[in-house]
């Protein structure tokens, strides 16, 4: 059985007239962190979006375990539990307490009993460091509690891959690096998940597998080792120029 657990193939995305996605393709097998890098409106955001079926696809397929996703052999809600998504925004519900916005999509969406949703739920949000705050609503808390409970709530649906939009560019400097941490640990503990973000440090050193967008298109991708170091094309050199000395 092949250990691929998702494929984009020949992906185009449209918007009207307007072309986000050129043609994308990539492969995420089991156990991959894999980045994706570039400047704002390059389409990463929007690629996540389309592996999430937040976003229609104009063209192509995406493969989940060698299925099209598009098929409908799967609901929507039962994907998304299998490939969970956290947002830049948070998207917590803020009329709930951590622990009640952890509890919610086990309880609709996985039919867990609420004892069985409400133990996994403070599990999940101890693993992130959140366990003093369960009873806490999203105003009470700070940026990046909120994300960590955000990562928590994505987790508690025990997903085979984890989606990263952005996870800390909403967050103020110094919170930065308490959500990175999570992450970070995350990966060491062999979770699958596609980061987009503008953490070069951070997609130099926990990836396997790095994404350079531009335009819609990916330009070059690679191991971080040789995309960051000795990167093929001269648009992924002049991006990390730029960043690097920005």
């Amino acid at each position: 059985m092949s250990d691929n657990i998702l494929e984009v193939r020949h992906l185009v995305k449209k918007f009207g007239d307007n072309l986000i996605l050129k043609d994308i393709d990539f492969t995420v097998k089991k156990g991959d962190v894999t980045c994706i890098i570039g400047a704002s409106g390059s389409g990463k955001s929007t690629l996540l979006r389309c592996i999430n079926m937040l976003e229609p696809m104009s063209g192509g397929e995406i493969l989940f375990h060698g299925e099209s996703i598009a098929s409908g052999k799967m609901s929507v809600p039962e994907y998304r539990s299998k490939v969970g998504m956290v947002f830049q925004s948070f998207n917590l519900f803020t009329n709930m307490t951590a622990l009640k916005n952890c509890m919610a999509g086990m309880r609709i969406v996985l039919k867990k009993d609420r004892h069985a949703a409400r133990a996994s739920a403070i599990r999940y949000l101890d693993k992130v460091g959140m366990s003093p705050y369960i009873n806490a609503k999203p105003r009470q808390l700070s940026g990046g509690q909120q994300q960590r409970v955000a990562i928590a709530r994505a987790l508690a649906m025990e997903p085979e891959i984890l989606l990263f939009d952005e996870p800390t560019s909403a967050l103020d400097p110094q919170m930065v690096g308490e959500v990175l941490a999570v992450m970070r640990e995350l990966a060491a503990e062999g979770l699958t998940m596609i980061i987009v973000t503008h953490e070069m440090a951070f997609a130099r050193d926990v990836s396997n597998h790095v994404v350079y967008m531009q335009d819609g298109v990916i330009w070059e991708e690679g191991p971080p080792d040789q995309l960051f170091t000795n990167p093929r094309r001269q648009e992924t050199k002049e991006f990390l120029t730029r960043f690097i000395n920005g």
